[in-house]
């Protein structure tokens, strides 16, 4: 029930477990610590600094979820000592409060820290902002409220779409509430008592997995939310019927209602002023017919006996869920709008089903709108799992960056060529992956391919 996000806090483990004791008046190489306006710091300086700060933005932490003390500086531990020994400084703010949608937060606290860096250790000559899932849109945000401070982004396997992430998450609770546990007295936004609705929505899953006709339906949430049946990231993508819907529905579960359901709106709604998410307008059986995955869902309908169409149905007369013009407001206002005054390389997993890939695409069309395209690009990786990347794919992505920052012009991004860097580093410790589903890290090979992905069903614009 809870894998996605204790294997989270197992990386973090790792990667926090680095000492951080030295003050901000101590010479300027080597590690500081602290806390600026309630929010926690770490900066790493290293002995013959090259001029370039990487300004590291971590992802989404549900509240309640038990983490180690410290602070991440990458988003696979090994890419930072690595960086420390080529030379680049390394900084990064816990966000104030740490857990939750803390987006907000992290857009000041981030900045606050840039400050503090300027004044205690010196200007960077470069200095590029890189984030992992919800850190990565906040590293996005950044580059384009700050232009003149930030001068390339990497985002790896990130949420640009905030608000498009809450509605797809809105749509699966939507649909296994309806179809799965219609009295069961689930509240999707605003709920008395958010972790009953939430254990509610995962008790639903896990009992609709056990049969055909409750798998079809978790099929159908899946398809409505173009969710990848992909969820292991050192196993190929699954090719039978109850295994592909098996790990479709995990994400589901996992990620939307663990992870950002009932409790995680518990946290969110606060901040916005009220409920951002909605689905008024939506006519479900026009979205699953432009759905990735809808073959997914007719082939377990079929295998079950179902009616289809009379599911669609019961969802499109379903009664709606409005949001509050002022959250949602809030929310969309977070989102990255797709300027690019710096250079942007996104990486992702194709299999990701916690940061849909479709958020990539979705990201691409707001530059085409309001920025610059040539100052794009966007690199996949054949691999299923949520930022399932090794310390290799993220130091070759992030030297890919740097050389357009510091020619003016994109490298061989050709997959071919990403590859054969990543393959050039040693094995251990720098092509392991940490997988979701053992909690083991494993050796895999490069994996960067060409890839398009679906679009996505739930924008926010």
């Amino acid at each position: 029930m809870r894998r996605l996000w204790g294997a989270l806090a197992a990386v973090l483990a790792v990667l926090l477990a680095v000492p951080a004791t030295t003050a901000a008046s101590e010479p300027r190489q080597g590690s500081h610590h602290g806390w600026i306006d309630g929010a926690e710091y770490r900066v790493e300086v290293p002995e013959r600094w090259n001029g370039t700060l990487v300004l590291y933005s971590h992802g989404y932490l549900p509240p309640g979820l038990e983490l180690p003390p410290g602070v991440a500086l990458s988003t696979v531990p090994a890419t930072e000592r690595w960086l420390l020994d080529h030379g680049y400084a390394l900084a990064a703010s816990d966000f104030r409060g740490r857990v939750g949608f803390a987006v907000e937060e992290a857009l000041e606290d981030q900045l606050a820290l840039l400050d503090w860096f300027e004044e205690n250790i010196g200007t960077p000559r470069t200095t590029v902002s890189s984030g992992m899932s919800m850190g990565g849109g906040i590293a996005t945000v950044l580059a384009g409220r700050n232009p003149h401070r930030i001068d390339g982004v990497l985002a790896q396997c990130a949420e640009y779409d905030f608000a498009g992430s809450w509605n797809t998450g809105l749509d699966l609770g939507f649909v296994v509430r309806e179809l799965l546990a219609p009295d069961a007295g689930i509240e999707l936004v605003k709920a008395a008592d958010p972790q009953r609705s939430t254990d509610l929505l995962i008790a639903a899953v896990n009992d609709a997995l056990t049969t055909p006709e409750g798998r079809a339906k978790l099929a159908l949430a899946g398809a409505l939310g173009n969710i990848p049946p992909w969820y292991s990231s050192h196993d190929p993508e699954p090719a039978g019927l109850v295994e592909r819907i098996t790990q479709q529905a995990g994400w589901t579960r996992d990620a939307y209602f663990w992870g950002i359901g009932p409790n995680g709106r518990a946290d969110l709604e606060p901040r916005a002023g009220g409920n951002p998410s909605w689905n008024t307008g939506v006519d479900y059986s026009r979205q699953f017919a432009r759905s990735a995955y809808a073959g997914l869902a007719r082939k377990a309908y079929r295998a079950a006996g179902l009616d289809l169409r009379a599911d669609l149905a019961r969802l499109d007369a379903a009664p709606r869920i409005a949001a509050d013009p002022g959250a949602r407001a809030w929310l969309t206002g977070l989102n990255p709008r797709g300027a690019t005054p710096a250079p942007v390389l996104t990486m992702h997993t194709t299999g990701d089903g916690g940061a849909v890939a479709d958020q990539v695409r979705w990201y691409a069309g707001q530059v085409r709108r309001f920025g610059d395209p040539k100052n794009l690009r966007q690199l996949y990786v054949d691999r299923g799992g949520h930022c399932s990347f090794s310390a290799a794919d993220e130091i070759v992505a992030l030297r890919s960056l740097l050389r357009r920052v510091e020619s003016g012009h994109w490298p061989d991004l050709r997959p071919r060529e990403l590859n054969r860097a990543v393959g050039g580093f040693p094995v251990e410790p720098y092509q392991q992956v940490f997988d979701l589903v053992s909690l083991e890290t494993r050796a895999m090979p490069p994996g960067f391919t060409h890839f398009l992905p679906p679009r996505f069903l739930r924008p926010s614009a």
